[in-house]
């Protein structure tokens, strides 16, 4: 009996670490939303206790906790690096050279995509186009591929920004080719595989190729709609289904910018909605997957120029939408776009929902936590962590917050029991 009750409680404790990881851009379920809870309800004008600060170096990667390990991306010293660091203490456990130093005098320097952890590897995607397949253990190369060289793709403007998604065997992400390339499936080392794939999982191949735009900055989403497993990509010129098995259009919405750029991830709203925004008066649509089989179609519930979104996500929580409609902090209604409220006060800043509270780092470095409803804006605390610029989303994970700004990496402790 006791053996039994041993076995439960490890089982218990390992899959309570797991729901805690935040492995990927924008959480477990790439949609910015955790599922902690005791978290702080308010904290001191000095903000949440600071657990360790380490230096860091140029860039907006954002960072993926996976198994007591944070990992994130820098520039520093004339190289980008893909780093690991110790979740709890800060130190460094391994780092790997990803490319040359990435410099860019309007958005900043450094590179932008966020480390996917899956498994025993991770996936990391340099400023410059190159994609490497590391172990988590020690850093050390599965395999490497340059995109602008097997896709004959050109560095966008403001460098490669997606950040890879994994889906099952597959990982998806934007190459920015041309004839056709724009987007791209590779096979990766996967030793669980279910899936029937006859391609050299070791290196990276490619599976499919599919779409002929410009690329965006935005990372694509996986999701099931209209009995129809998928994948939707924002990219300059369109938000475009695909179906995961051999990339197949299943539909498109037109939607060009005014200056060409797509930076917010596409946000799922099940069981059939999709909600996206960009920073030009296109602004943002609540959108309905409808049809199925063969015949699945895309239809435009609301659009509004209420959520303008620069280079933040917004997210969706229990039926509303919270986000950056430029500098101005907003609530919308998901399903009829009217806005519910609105404040100033965080610039241009990102922001993650748990345990019913937005916890906001704005672009001048002060840490919010305002409380996610939709009848008024209470803001509940607000601090200065950082000095420099902050344009990275946080993370968290295990009652932490883990933020960064252009110089230093925080982790900050927002569980009740240390209050």
């Amino acid at each position: 009996m006791r053996r039994l009750f041993t076995i439960a409680a490890i089982l218990l404790f390992a899959a309570t670490a797991q729901a805690a990881d935040w492995p990927q851009w924008l959480g477990p379920e790439r949609n910015g939303v955790s599922g902690e809870t005791g978290l702080m309800q308010s904290w001191p004008a000095t903000g949440p206790v600071v657990q360790w600060r380490v230096p860091l170096g140029k860039g907006f990667s954002g960072i993926s906790i996976a198994d007591g390990r944070i990992y994130t991306m820098y520039a520093a010293d004339g190289d980008e690096y893909a780093i690991c660091l110790d979740a709890q203490t800060g130190e460094e456990i391994w780092r790997y050279r990803t490319g040359p130093y990435y410099k860019e005098s309007q958005g900043g320097d450094g590179p932008r995509s966020t480390p996917t952890v899956d498994g025993a590897t991770v996936y990391v995607l340099s400023a410059t186009g190159n994609i490497y397949s590391l172990t988590t253990a020690h850093g050390a190369l599965i395999w490497k591929k340059d995109l602008t060289a097997e896709f004959d793709s050109e560095i966008p403007k403001w460098g490669f920004s997606t950040s890879v998604l994994v889906e099952g065997d597959l990982l998806l992400l934007e190459a920015g080719g041309v004839d056709g390339n724009f987007v791209v499936d590779m096979v990766i080392d996967r030793t669980t595989s279910t899936t029937a794939v006859a391609l050299d999982k070791a290196t990276g191949n490619t599976v499919w190729t599919a779409l002929d735009e410009k690329m965006s900055y935005s990372s694509p989403v996986a999701f099931t709609a209209a009995g129809q497993h998928q994948a939707a990509f924002f990219t300059a010129y369109s938000l475009t289904g695909l179906a995961l098995e051999d990339g197949r259009q299943l539909w498109q919405l037109p939607w060009k910018t005014r200056w060409d750029v797509s930076a917010s991830t596409p946000i799922f709203i099940p069981p059939d909605k999709l909600f996206i925004s960009t920073g030009d008066d296109s602004g943002a649509a609540v959108l309905q997957i409808t049809g199925s089989g063969d015949d699945i179609a895309i239809e435009k519930i609301w659009q509004n120029k209420r959520m303008k979104t620069h280079f933040g996500t917004a997210i969706h929580y229990q039926g509303h939408l919270y986000g950056f409609d430029k500098s101005i902090l907003k609530c919308l209604d998901a399903t009829t776009g009217e806005e519910k409220w609105k404040s100033r006060g965080y610039g241009k800043g990102n922001l993650l929902i748990a345990d019913g509270h937005l916890f906001i780092l704005s672009e001048e470095g002060q840490l919010g936590l305002v409380e996610a409803t939709p009848e008024t804006f209470r803001e509940k605390s607000k601090s200065q962590i950082f000095n420099g610029r902050c344009w990275t989303v946080p993370s968290i994970a295990d009652g932490r917050i883990y933020a960064r700004d252009e110089n230093e990496i925080v982790c900050l402790d927002v569980r009740k029991s240390v209050q």
